[in-house]
């Protein structure tokens, strides 16, 4: 029997392409200090070789693995999606890897992939909103892992976080619904407990119906968790009561799609018979007919940005500084004033 050929190593490299060991290092860790000719020469012996680096050499020397894990609640709906893509294009600029995984919104199983990342050498970690056992953070700080949170904005969290203000952009919003002469409001909420950023949109709709000397008393809210079908039977629920609101507002686009489509079911005329709003401008915000009218969310600025925070604080070896984006309204074809007026 043949034997088992051993794995190249870099001084095998070193001598296929006639350097040393040290330009062959250098021309895998910082190519720009060699000249085109040499890189060219090193990386033709590496392909013929099939050598790899040693990462767990790498890590060893450094005390670091160059990885950020991001936890997010979902990978089903394209909520997270535009921003994780703009925070893994800027951590790819800065020689990061990013590792994945999705909670389900379930707080247990979050711990657990906390746990798992940082045991799998993360250096730091982004996390969606700051609802969590404060016990996961003093660990984290125990073990020097940087952490940031994102998609909230909360100025006085112990957790520095890259987000929106989700209580009043969810405000504004309700504040416009009521200017246009809506009296008889809904809303379908994403389950707020454990969610920051369910629970302060929540509390932005009470905001702007006291605000408006409105009771909230009369303010319908069901709490449902984020798919197209429980938004259409949360929608169902409240127009079968025996005042159905007027306009309903919906904690994210997935949702208000579900209503939307379940409003045409039900021989609904959208927004002349009810007008329904959504939260987040995804794609399917644009696409809904009619166009919802929503809460444009900076996702790609905001993963740009959170990227850029968590190597900052990773390179500097500081706390995390929180930054505030802006949201805005985006006024499409489901809203309207309420009938009669």
């Amino acid at each position: 029997m043949s034997k088992l050929r051993s794995a190249p190593t870099l001084d095998d490299v070193a001598k296929l392409a006639g350097v040393s060991t040290a330009t062959v290092s250098r021309c895998l860790n910082n190519p720009d200090q060699v000249v085109e000719a040499t890189r060219e020469r090193v990386q033709s012996a590496v392909d013929a070789l099939g050598y790899m680096p040693n990462f767990a050499a790498r890590v060893m020397a450094a005390k670091r693995t160059s990885t950020i894990g991001a936890i997010i609640p979902t990978m089903e709906n394209a909520i997270f999606a535009r921003g994780l893509q703009a925070f893994q294009e800027e951590l790819h600029q800065h020689g990061y890897t990013l590792l994945v995984s999705s909670s389900a919104y379930n707080p247990e199983i979050e711990e657990e992939q906390i746990r798992t990342l940082v045991a799998r050498g993360a250096d730091g970690l982004l996390l969606i909103g700051h609802d969590r056992d404060p016990r996961i953070y003093e660990e984290l700080e125990r073990r020097s892992i940087s952490t940031l949170v994102a998609w909230s904005y909360l100025p006085d969290a112990q957790i520095a976080s890259i987000g929106f203000d989700n209580r009043t952009a969810m405000a504004e919003l309700a504040n416009r619904v009521i200017e246009l002469g809506h009296r008889n409001i809904g809303m379908i909420s994403g389950i707020s407990a454990g969610n920051d950023r369910a629970r302060l949109r929540i509390e932005g709709v009470k905001d702007a119906v006291r605000q408006s000397n409105l009771s909230t008393s009369d303010l319908t809210i069901v709490e449902t968790p984020y798919e197209i079908e429980n938004g259409a039977e949360a929608f169902s629920k409240m127009m079968s009561h025996t005042k159905p609101p007027t306009a309903i507002l919906c904690g994210n686009d997935v949702l208000a799609v579900g209503a939307l489509h379940r409003a045409q079911e039900m021989k609904l005329q959208v927004p002349k018979d009810v007008s329904i709003t959504g939260f987040d401008d995804i794609e399917l915000a644009r696409i809904a007919t009619p166009a919802l009218t929503t809460v444009h969310v900076p996702h790609r600025e905001m993963g740009r940005k959170a990227a850029l925070e968590l190597v900052r604080m990773l390179e500097n070896q500081g706390s995390g500084t929180s930054a505030r984006l802006a949201t805005h309204i985006v006024e499409r074809q489901s809203l309207g004033p309420p009938a009669g007026t």
